[in-house]
């Protein structure tokens, strides 16, 4: 009889084939001790430099097949390799216990990791598994074992693991692997970001259970809704060999829409573009038809590293991005730092609700220097393409008007210095904040363009946290009143003749797409694999028939009711797949 187990669908597809099951973490090795200690120091001292090898080559071959980027998760194993607190830690341990080095790694990496795997941040929780993959790899030279090397497998399978480091996720052979489940993990983990590069289909979080399905079980994998079908009936074969062929039937017609133009069917003109984090997803948004980047999230520039990017690297990734897009608009928001997204060697002083604290546009006007840096950065930059300056988190008009201001001082002072910088620089802001929505007639005065990052704006108006999963009924895109703030926003900007855009995730929402092209919004930003459902569902829509619907929506009362008028509007058109 076929069986079920749920996770969590971290990369979208179907897969059906046998599993392999890889075996699980390696028993904790045996206290021995040792009478000649810097023997066992130096053995321990040429199994990290295998290690290194070993890791340098993965890192080589992520950077051709994934980018620079991605191989920057490498890049910081080899610097766990060279940390003193880990590898001195664990040298000093052998010569002050007269200890095996298998068990002097064992206890100093699992101090570390026992400290950060107690942490709130999942950036640092995900450093947890970095350390843990070193270790592994390093005690696998020390006894003398070879390290799992996922290249090497050639049959079909679905791989299954309690979880796959990122040099596993990077080396697997996609020939031949169709997807992978993990026992722990999130969406946000690297193996789950790994995964969406490579476009292999993911399910993470699935529990301890998952390890229990022995290799060569036939099993259906649904990374759509996040199933794992083990031992499927003839049924169940069928209908998803059919839901398989559907999705990638679906993936090629769809594909026939990259290089069109975003139009209603009324000849209404919009703008569908990719929200990015890392340089190396402008890929993917090419590939995916963009007409622009909304946002560029530049704070992933400052996170899985120990220390602040420079001005140099800085300009040499925006410059990246500027030169892939050929004169598309590229907007970069300047780092949001602070809520979810800490740096750990940055020692912000804890507070009590850090999303209404220092954050983002606040956090830079106390740190000139840094802010400095990137604006200088972005200027340097922006001959490179069509830049657009785009500040986040802001609430009252002082804020943007100093950091406008220290933006003109940066480029007075490259211009003095003979730094060619491109003319006529947009500069915007983000809405959401519910003070910066309702005095929106204001800020259109002072900015070219406004984006609305309904992300925030939504869990700010509602007062819920939307990490919250207690409270999470109440994250509601299509509730009249944030549909009202919206229409706000668009119509305070319209008086002034300025544009706006959506980044937040309510601009790729199948429900919310009609209502917002309704309303009258200029572009929609959005993960670059919803960009060409989106643009065919906007191409079914007339934007004068909606603006009418959208109006009647939000004299409505509740979310519930809204998505119904919707879906009861769009008559049959094909939602996001």
């Amino acid at each position: 009889m076929s069986r079920q187990l749920k996770g969590i669908a971290a990369s979208p597809g179907y897969a059906i084939a046998k599993v392999i099951t890889l075996k699980g973490a390696r028993p904790a090795p045996t206290r021995v001790s040792v009478t000649n200690a810097a023997e066992e120091q130096e053995r321990f001292r040429q199994a990290v430099e295998r290690s290194k090898v070993e890791l340098e080559a993965i890192r080589a071959m992520t950077e051709q097949r994934l980018g620079a980027d991605k191989a920057e998760i490498f890049e910081g194993h080899l610097m766990l390799l060279e940390d003193p607190e880990l590898i001195d830690a664990a040298i000093e341990k052998i010569a002050d216990e007269f200890i095996n080095a298998e068990y002097a790694l064992h206890e100093v990496a699992g101090t570390f990791i026992e400290v950060l795997e107690s942490m709130d941040n999942e950036l640092l929780r995900g450093r947890a598994a970095d350390i843990r993959d070193i270790a592994g790899r390093v005690t696998s030279h020390l006894l003398g074992e070879p390290h799992q090397d996922l290249s090497q497998i050639h049959d079909t399978c679905i791989i299954i693991a309690e979880d796959l480091a990122p040099s596993d996720t990077a080396q697997l052979n996609l020939d031949a692997v169709q997807g992978f489940v993990t026992a722990i993990g999130s969406r946000t983990s690297h193996s789950a970001i790994m995964a969406r590069s490579l476009d292999v289909s993911a399910i993470v979080g699935v529990g301890a259970e998952v390890l229990n399905i022995p290799s060569g079980t036939n099993v259906i994998m649904d990374a759509i809704e996040g199933l794992i079908i083990i031992d499927p009936t003839s049924e169940q074969l069928q209908a998803y060999e059919s839901k398989k062929q559907q999705y990638e039937s679906r993936k090629t017609e769809l594909a026939k829409l990259k290089e069109m133009p975003t139009i209603a069917s009324d000849g209404a003109r919009v703008e569908l573009a990719a929200n990015i984090g890392q340089t190396v997803d402008v890929v993917k948004a090419i590939e995916n038809g963009a007409e622009g980047i909304g946002l560029f999230r530049t704070e992933f520039l400052y996170m899985g590293r120990d220390s602040f990017p420079s001005e140099a690297e800085q300009t040499e990734s925006y410059k990246y991005v500027l030169e892939s897009m050929k004169g598309k608009p590229v907007v970069i928001r300047t780092m949001d730092i602070g809520g979810d997204k800490e740096l750990p060697y940055l020692e912000l002083p804890k507070e009590s609700n850090p999303f209404l604290g220092l954050r983002a546009l606040r956090f830079c006007l106390t740190r000139e220097d840094l802010f400095r840096t990137q604006l200088r950065a972005l200027l340097r930059a922006s001959r490179y393409g069509n830049l657009k300056i785009m500040f986040p988190m802001i609430a009252v008009l002082s804020e943007l008007r100093e950091a406008k201001r220290l933006l003109e001082e940066e480029r007075s002072k490259l211009v003095a210095e003979g730094v060619e910088i491109a003319e006529n620089i947009e500069v915007g802001m983000m809405i959401e904040v519910p003070a910066a929505a309702i005095a929106a007639d204001l800020f259109a005065k002072e900015v070219d363009f406004f984006s609305i990052g309904t992300n925030d704006l939504i869990q700010y108006t509602m007062a819920a946290d939307r990490m919250n999963d207690t409270v999470s009924y109440l994250y509601q895109p299509c509730h009249p009143v944030i549909l009202r703030l919206v229409r706000m926003v668009i119509r305070a900007a319209e008086a002034e003749g300025k544009w706006v855009g959506m980044c937040g995730e309510m601009a790729g929402d199948p429900n919310a797409v009609p209502l917002l092209l309704g309303l009258g919004l200029h572009e929609f930003s959005m993960s670059a694999g919803s960009i060409l459902a989106t643009r065919e569902l906007i191409g079914q829509l007339s934007q004068a028939e909606w603006a009418k619907i959208a109006e009647e929506a939000i004299l409505m009362q509740t979310q519930e009711e809204v998505i119904q008028h919707v879906q009861e509007h769009v008559k049959g058109a094909k939602t996001v797949c």
